[in-house]
């Protein structure tokens, strides 16, 4: 018989127990936040306003590094306070809302990118129906999809782990909210709840997986058929960015959600959790920004723009 515990609040260990080291952590982890924070939102504005980058591709583009905003400052400002302020506690409140939030964001990301390469498949693959296929209103749809799903999914699956009590220890062994350790000191009749989301989240998952594959094995199909050399380095080049940033998203996730969660793991098995908050948000933007010519064309025009209003 497992004795379930009323929490009120959880301790998270972060990465070091020194005040000092805690503040330089915070330093880093600021500087870092900020670095993809601005990127994005750098992104954001540069697809908003020039109307040269106004197809669906980077209208979802858009929605992707909205995405990456909202997800790295889920976990990570509550980090830097904690680290400044000393205090290693979040109430119950909080950790369900971080949960609640980061799947959500995740959620929808992985929807985004689904759709993503669906864009490119039809682009690639069926460029003479690309503007009745990809019109306004069905990517319109499809994005509000992606936010709805990964919502209702975030809702379900952070309604299930804080359904019950806990029966473990308070201590959380992650500087944020992390699922896997919750699952753990849940108590069994909590996991039972759980489970059939966790079922449906690895389905959705393999099932988004299997699109962007069929996706892209079709995508290559085509590009290879094309004669021109020219034109096929140019339909690999809107291809590429979005596969490099849909392996690293899931990659990460995975080193995060399916690594068994340790009593007391040392700093190097916290290093998945940072990669999977932080790395995406900040290489996103560099890694289609690097390879995608209209973007560096965008931002060509609109950072002298923004440098003379700044003047005037």
């Amino acid at each position: 018989m497992v004795n379930a515990t009323l929490m009120t609040r959880f301790l998270l260990l972060g990465f070091t127990e020194d005040p000092e080291m805690q503040t330089l952590c915070a330093v880093l982890f600021l500087l870092m936040y900020l670095v993809a924070l601005m990127s994005n939102l750098l992104v954001i504005t540069v697809l908003s306003l020039d109307p040269q980058l106004q197809a669906p591709m980077y209208f979802f583009l858009k929605n992707l590094a909205l995405l990456d905003v909202s997800l790295v400052s889920v976990p990570i400002p509550k980090f830097i306070l904690n680290s400044l302020t000393h205090n290693i506690s979040i109430s119950l409140p909080g950790c369900a809302f971080q949960v609640l939030l980061m799947t959500c964001f995740s959620g929808s990301e992985t929807y985004i990118l689904t759709v993503m390469s669906y864009d490119r498949y039809v682009a690639i693959c069926c460029p003479l129906h690309y503007e009745a296929i990809m019109s306004g209103q069905a990517c319109m749809l499809m994005a509000g999809a992606s936010w709805a799903v990964g919502g209702l999914f975030g809702a379900l699956y952070t309604a299930g782990i804080f359904s019950g009590p806990f029966c473990g220890s308070s201590v959380i062994p992650e500087f944020f909210c992390n699922v896997p350790s919750l699952l753990k000191i849940s108590c069994p009749e909590t996991l039972l709840v759980v489970y059939p989301s966790m079922g449906i989240a690895v389905c959705l998952g393999l099932f988004c997986c299997v699109c962007i594959v069929f996706s892209y094995v079709h995508i290559l199909s085509a590009v290879l058929r094309i004669p021109s050399r020219k034109s096929r380095s140019k339909a690999f080049s809107t291809c590429v960015p979005h596969l490099i940033v849909f392996i690293i998203f899931i990659i990460s996730a995975l080193m995060v959600y399916l690594r068994p969660p340790a009593d007391a793991p040392p700093l190097i098995d916290r290093l998945p959790s940072v990669m999977y908050t932080v790395l995406p948000p900040i290489l996103n933007p560099v890694i289609y920004t690097l390879r995608n010519g209209d973007m560096k064309q965008g931002l060509r025009r609109l950072l002298p723009a923004l440098a003379a209003h700044q003047f005037l």
